[in-house]
């Protein structure tokens, strides 16, 4: 085999395109129609070349092999899946969750359970742990568990880390910056959250397309997937937040994205605010 040339760019056939978009979907429940054909190409092209290969045919008889479902299809699907998150995106979940449910959440309990899942590289689990541990000061009764969860380890691996540079921490309050996270010592441009609240979250690779979420029966107060459902199509989308509604304790909240919506879904959700639903079981 001829080893592909460094500056060679690998095009994607009609069939291998087709038969790797239809593994995603049916596996990952992520849609990936013919307008995502040079997006493909461009985040793979570097893994296929590091393989010594020249094609895509040769790429996916090779990651579809049992040893390459073992040692290389979990990279694919890091390099497909597109991870786009902030500290505080959509601050107005943070602002109802603080202001409005934890008070009344109080009245009748002490331990929150909050899954955040389509985590990402961390900053939706480590803002909720920032709202907490500031709500937690003047309720100091609250206790709370937090699992986040990802289809991709690698973004996993990012959040665990806590490492974020000092550009992407733009939308926390400075006194909060103080409080939980320290500048590193030998990069002036990173900062890393401080361990006693990393230690807070508890990370699991789900993958949202399988049986109860690889998860125990549980009733969380919280759920939040936010931006992650748009890449589902209806079905997938109302088969997920089915499933998520199995996890969900009665009157516990699902949370979703500004650009998701449960229109003309048949679920036993209730909207109190926008993108925000309460569990009616």
């Amino acid at each position: 085999m001829d080893a592909p040339s460094v500056n060679a760019f690998i095009r994607i056939d009609k069939d291998s395109f087709d038969r790797l978009s239809s593994y995603v979907t049916q596996e990952y429940g992520i849609k990936l129609p013919p307008v995502k054909k040079s997006m493909l190409e461009s985040r793979l092209n570097k893994k296929i070349k590091s393989l010594g290969m020249n094609s895509y045919v040769e790429f996916l008889d090779y990651i579809f092999s049992d040893h390459g479902k073992q040692t290389e299809l979990f990279h694919v699907i890091d390099l497909i899946t597109t991870n786009k998150t902030d500290f505080f995106r959509e601050p107005a979940h943070f602002s109802y969750l603080s202001g409005e449910f934890l008070p009344s959440y109080l009245a009748e309990h002490t331990n929150l359970k909050i899954w955040s899942a389509g985590c990402s590289t961390g900053e939706e689990p480590y803002t909720l742990t920032m709202v907490l541990e500031e709500f937690k000061k003047r309720n100091p009764v609250l206790n709370y568990s937090l699992l986040a969860s990802d289809i991709s380890l690698r973004v996993i691996q990012s959040a665990f880390s806590g490492i974020y540079t000092l550009d992407r921490l733009a939308a926390i309050p400075m006194e909060w910056k103080r409080n939980y996270f320290l500048r590193s010592k030998t990069n002036s441009n990173l900062a890393r959250i401080k361990p006693q609240y990393r230690k807070k979250i508890q990370y699991k690779r789900i993958n949202l397309m399988d049986t109860s979420f690889g998860l125990l029966k549980s009733d969380y107060d919280i759920i939040f997937c936010r931006n992650v459902l748009i890449y589902f199509d209806k079905p997938t989308q109302e088969e997920v937040i089915r499933k998520f509604c199995t996890h969900l304790r009665p009157g516990g909240l699902l949370f979703l994205g500004h650009s998701e919506s449960i229109m003309g879904m048949k679920l036993p959700l209730t909207q109190v605010r926008p993108t925000v639903y309460q569990f009616n079981g």
